[in-house]
This record gives structure tokens, sequence and C-alpha cells, in this order.
């Protein structure tokens, strides 16, 4: 019997201790390569390389003791009751009480006591606390975490931390001073210290409304969504108002470009350059597109499309935009808000899987005189030795050899609750549609800036010439390969939770490049499944030539490709009728629908022959 290597021995001892630790003999404990979780009976921690590096061993001591700690001295139930329902204020409670929680289990063992600050340290080199230069880039949450830390514990805070904690500790002091001092009374008892928790908040102002236009960003449990679509619809009308002014600017541009092209071309250039900023720039949160419906009478019997110049595009991959440390910390992210999801997305994964296994079943040809033994025959052969064997031979499989391509809209007006939820159905389907041999690739598109950039700033040089067509630099963004195992291309996925990511679009243009890669594939049957949230919108385009140019160039695209294509359009529009576009479309007005949406069309698209 060959013996345990050091990484096994070493994860057999960590598998002791966590079920000593946490009182629970039944727990399964496993390393992952993956985001580390507790979830019930089951541990997962980072998997450290076989040569067992210290620091990665301390990691992974560090986050088995927490899981185990908070197993045996958190009550979940309780937690969730008292929990507040605003994002911020959820993640400073949360974090509080994990503080609770590992000073309470530390308490009098210090080996357990390093192993948790070794994993703090860790997880802290990709927090934004260790780069933010202003108190408002400081993430409260870990800020308040480390502070409880310090008062239940006595152990100062790791260094790289230092200089975030330092721009909102005397803030959170004169505030919360005397809460904070009055929560080491209750470490013993998670009532009272939740009781106490609350209050913390309450005298921050973190629950008193200032945080209300992220809620639509927090998932609830069940019974609250009713709740938390109105509230996110007030949101919405309060964002809405307080970006009205800048929007009604940008639409009277428009209106004036279409009113003549020579006298007013001035005028309109001057209007735009009050609004312009640096190419690339991430712009300003209000600068939402705005969502046009016109009627397919605007169609002209002919439509030439063209782009200014393409010398500022860029077809880039997701890794390419982003370091490792804040691609990891995205990902982790975005498996936070899978988790709240988990149990509705396995469902509906599985009905997939269960659709696509159904047309590759196997059949075969019997009384063969060559093949596969078959059994089910011998017994004739048992009863007349003269008998010859039979044998069996499997039939080709009709089910063809299939690639998906999923082509999510990455403007604006998808950020918060639609794109998390686009990347986690994105992520799912990739993984459903790997166990059943079919690739899959996923591809974004947006713009490199707001309102023009360096293709504007050229058009500007060269004098401003009418009618210039497409006047941005495009981006599309490359998460998943066809090729790219699941596995490898989960971490590109986080990139969509990016900040300052999300800008303008250019849907014809998208989809023409997300067709050519499609249709260079070697595959039998190719499907491309759009997901957006409306029509495409680019300010700098539109106000230099016709209101819905971008519109009836997408209109062009989709008409040639469901006419002339081999390739299977679908789209599923977010809150935005899509139907008037795409002849095979479907519109929700909920992003939570959008998975299982996904699944009943991609089920629909394989049933159809």
């Amino acid at each position: 019997m060959a013996q345990d290597s050091p990484l096994d021995r070493f994860r057999d001892v960590l598998a002791g201790t966590a079920r000593a630790l946490s009182g629970t003999a039944e727990l399964e404990f496993g390393f992952t390569a993956d985001a580390p979780f507790q979830s019930g009976k089951t541990v997962k921690v980072p998997m450290p390389s076989r040569t067992l590096p210290p620091e990665q061993v301390a990691e992974a001591r560090g986050f088995a003791d927490g899981f185990a700690l908070r197993m045996r001295l958190h009550d979940g139930t309780l937690h969730a009751r008292n929990a507040p329902r605003e994002p911020i204020a959820r993640a400073v409670y949360d974090a509080i009480e994990t503080a609770r929680v590992e000073a309470l289990g530390s308490r009098g063992y210090a080996g357990i006591a390093d192993n948790l600050e070794q994993a703090l340290a860790m997880r802290l080199r990709s927090d934004p606390i260790g780069r933010a230069r202003t108190r408002d880039e400081v993430p409260l949450s870990t800020a308040l975490g480390l502070m409880v830390r310090e008062r239940l514990t006595g152990r100062e805070s790791p260094s790289s931390a230092a200089l975030g904690l330092a721009l909102v500790r005397d803030w959170i002091e004169d505030r919360a001073g005397a809460d904070l001092d009055a929560l080491s009374l209750a470490i013993d008892d998670q009532r009272a210290f939740a009781d106490l928790a609350a209050k913390l908040l309450q005298d921050l102002e973190l629950t008193e409304g200032e945080m209300v236009p992220d809620e639509a960003d927090e998932g609830g449990g069940e019974d609250e969504g009713q709740e938390e679509q109105q509230e996110q619809g007030d949101d919405d009308s309060e964002a809405q108002q307080q970006q009205g002014e800048g929007q009604s600017e940008a639409r009277g541009e428009q209106r004036e470009s279409e009113q003549g092209e020579d006298g007013e071309q001035d005028q309109q250039s001057e209007g735009m350059d009050d609004g312009d900023g640096e190419p690339g720039d991430d712009g300003d949160e209000g600068m939402m597109p705005v969502r046009p419906n016109r009627p397919w009478s605007d169609l002209p019997p002919s439509f030439e499309y063209r782009a200014f110049t393409t010398q500022f595009d860029e077809v880039v991959a997701a890794t390419d935009l982003c370091d490792t440390d804040e691609l990891d910390r995205l990902r982790s992210y975005l498996d936070q808000q899978l988790i709240h999801l988990q149990g509705a997305v396995t469902k509906l994964a599985n009905r997939l899987q269960r659709r696509l296994m159904a047309q590759q079943s196997r059949s075969w040809d019997f009384d063969q005189d060559e093949g596969l033994l078959d059994a089910a025959r011998l017994a004739r052969v048992v009863v007349n030795p003269m008998q010859s064997l039979s044998y069996k031979v499997e039939r080709d499989t009709e089910f063809k050899d299939t690639v998906v391509t999923l082509l999510i809209d990455n403007s604006g007006s998808m950020r918060g609750r639609p794109i998390s939820i686009a990347a986690i159905s994105a992520d799912i389907l990739a993984r459903t549609l790997e166990r059943v041999g079919v690739k899959t690739e996923i591809l974004g598109f947006t713009t490199r800036a707001w309102k023009g950039g360096q293709a504007r700033e050229k058009w500007l040089g060269e004098g401003r010439i009418a009618q210039p067509g497409r006047l941005n630099d495009l981006r599309h963004i490359i998460y998943k390969q066809a090729d790219e195992p699941w596995r490898r291309a989960k971490k590109s996925l986080g990139l969509m939770m990016r900040e300052g990511l999300l800008k303008e679009n250019i849907d014809g243009e998208a989809l023409l490049w997300a067709h050519s890669r499609l249709i260079a594939r070697p595959e039998d049957r190719k499907i491309l499944m759009v997901i957006s949230d409306g029509a495409p919108v680019d300010d700098s385009t539109l106000s230099v030539n016709s209101g819905s140019y971008l519109e009836r160039h997408l209109r062009q695209v989709i008409s040639w490709i469901e006419a002339r294509s081999p390739v299977e359009l679908a789209a599923i529009g977010i809150g935005h009728d899509v139907t008037r576009y795409y002849s095979r479309a479907v519109t929700i007005m909920d992003a939570e629908q959008l998975a299982g949406t996904m699944v009943e069309q991609l089920a629909a698209l394989f049933d159809t022959e």
C-alpha cells in the first residue's frame, strides 16, 4: 500500500483539528482551488502546493480554524433574523460577527490566534483597503471588522491595512467609539452582541437610508422579493431624476444633429467638447445610455454603415484588463452571490443536462458478426451450444456536434443586479454544457470610453467631416474561448463585476464579431445567444449621425444572420423588448429570471430539428 503524500497527511491533520474545534464528527473536509467556503458540514480551504510553503500552510490552517469556530460558536438563524437589508450595513454586520467568533474561539489558544492572523493577512492582500487613498475608497466592512478585532483580542491590525484604517478610524471612533467598547462585554452572547452591532450601525447612519440606492444589488430572502422590487423601482426613479438633466442635454444634442448637417455641425461639436474625457475614462455614474425604441418604418431601402476608424478598437481577453489579485477578488464576490442561488441554479442545470442527454441516447444494432458481446443472448448458446455467439455494435449518435456562444451586453445600463445575474447565468451554463460535451464561448461588448474616445479625437483633428459613421473605440472582451475548459476561465467572468468596465454599446458590430468567431468553428451546429437590455447607444456616434444610425445597423445584421447564416440566433432582453429585433427572442422584466430563461431557450433550440 502506497504511503500518503505530505499533502494528504496535512489534509488529514486539518480535518481532525476542524472536527475537534467544531464539535462535529461528521464534518467533511477538503481542499479547493476555488474560493474557500463552509456550507453545512462541508468545509473547503485553499489547497497549498505539494511542497507545502509555510505561508500557504498558514493560510489553510487559518481558514480551517475560522470555519470550524463558526460552526461551533455561530447561530446562523439568529444572525439572519437580525441582519440588516442594506448591502453595506449587511457586510459590516457580517464582518463584526466574524470578528466575534474568531476572537471568542481563539481566546486562550495562541496557535489558533496565530493561524487566524495569517489567514487575515492573506485576505487583506487583495482587499481594497490596502489601495485606498481617500476615505470613500475604504470598505467599511473591512475597517470595522478590523477595529472590532482590535477591541476583542487586543491584537493590532496587519500593517497592510494601516493606511486605509487611518483614513476612517477617527470618523468611526467619533460616531461609534462607545459602541465598539461595549461589544467586548457581550462577546459570549450572540444575541446581545447583535443588538449592540445594530446600534453601532445606526450610530454610523448605515441603516438610516443613506445606502438605499445600493439595495438593488443585494439579494434577500424569498419572502422579501416583492418589497425589494418595489424599493428597487423607487431607487431607479430617484437615480433617473438625478440623471435627468444630463440625459436631457444629450437628447437635445441628438435632436440638433438631425436638423442639419452644415450650418449646425460646429455648434453640435462644441456642445460635445464640454463633456469629453480622456480615452478610456470611466466617466460619471450618471452617464447612463438612453434606450430608444423606433418603429420598423425607420429602416430605409438601403443603408450603408461604416466606422470612422477602427485603429483604436480592441479585442481583449478578460485577464488582460485586470491584475490577478483583483480578478480573484471579483470572482470571490461573484461566488458569494452564487451561494444564495445555488439551489435554484442546480435544478436548472440538471434540467438542461437531462434534456440534452436524452438527445444523446445510445442505440445498438444486434446479431452482428463482430463487435461487443451481447450478454442478453448468451442464454441461447447455453441451451444450444451449436448456436454462434451474438455481438452488438453501437450506432452513431444523431446528436450534432454543437458550439454555443453567449454574447453579453456590457453597457452601463446593465450595472448592478442585471450584470451580476448575467455573469452567474453564463457561469452555470458553461459548466452544464461542458458536462454534456457542448463547447461554450462567452463574450462581452462595450466601448473603451464614454462619449467617444481616440476615434472622436481623430475626427476632431481632421476637421469634423459630416456623417463620420461610428465614432467611438470598441472593446470586445473574450471571457471564455470555446476550446477553453471552464475551470481555467471561471475567474475571468468576475471581470463583469468591475466598476468602470461597463460603458456604451454598439450591438451591430459586436454581433458581427461574435458571428465571425462562431462561423469559423468546425462544429456542425452553431448557436449564438445574445443577452442585452435594449437598443445600441453611443452618444458620440448618435450626435453626429442620424438618431437611428446604430439601430438600423443592428437590424440589418440580425436580418442577414437570420436569413442567410447557418448560425442559429436567439436573444434575451432584460427589461426591454428585443422581440422587435430578433425573430427568436424573449423579454424578461426581472434579472432573477435570466438563468431559467436561458435554460429554456437553449433547451428549445436543442429540441428543434
